[in-house]
């Protein structure tokens, strides 16, 4: 089961790792920070370009940790926060990835709870997280992510409700 288990974490980790490097620098065929900032504008993550940032050193750091197990669980958990905003992201477009749903990222999500819940095993290279930093981490982490999904919420919510002119032009033509 340790096999697994730090099998799972390197594939998962480095994936991440390698989708924050997309963001941060372009790396991988990625669009780097300004044409995921101009992204993240659009979906009313701003600023753009600062909040890319930080949602790649999130996957890029979070994918390192989760797949050497230093600092445990601190890499799952940042894993876990950056999903969490991606799925929202993603929330319109439905559940299938082929669809441009959340597919991908609820399924992170999952693995992410999952391994911060669980040891990194024997196999970890690098020291665990003491339990205080681990909670202080987590709430920091959730604090975070709900900020960015509130964002992302009350930008959807602000795109799809007529301006007060639009309103007013609708009820004279009626």
């Amino acid at each position: 089961m340790r096999t697994v288990n730090t099998l799972a974490r390197a594939v998962v980790g480095g994936y991440l790792a390698v989708h924050g490097a997309q963001k941060l620098f372009g790396a991988f065929g990625g669009y780097g920070l300004d044409g995921t900032g101009g992204f993240f504008d659009s979906l009313g993550l701003t600023p753009g370009r600062e909040m890319a940032g930080l949602a790649g050193v999130a996957e890029l750091g979070g994918g390192i940790l989760t797949a050497t197990g230093i600092a445990d669980p601190l890499g799952p958990v940042t894993i876990a926060g950056t999903m969490a905003v991606a799925a929202t992201t993603h929330r319109q477009a439905g559940p299938l990835a082929s669809d441009g749903g959340f597919e991908l990222p609820l399924t992170n999500l999952a693995f992410a709870v999952l391994a911060a819940t669980t040891s990194a095993s024997a196999h970890r290279i690098g020291p665990r997280l003491p339990s205080r930093w681990t909670a202080v981490a987590a709430v920091g982490v959730t604090v975070g992510a709900a900020a960015a999904i509130v964002k992302l919420l009350t930008a959807a919510t602000d795109a799809n409700e007529p301006t007060a002119g639009a309103a007013t032009e609708t009820a004279a033509a009626g």
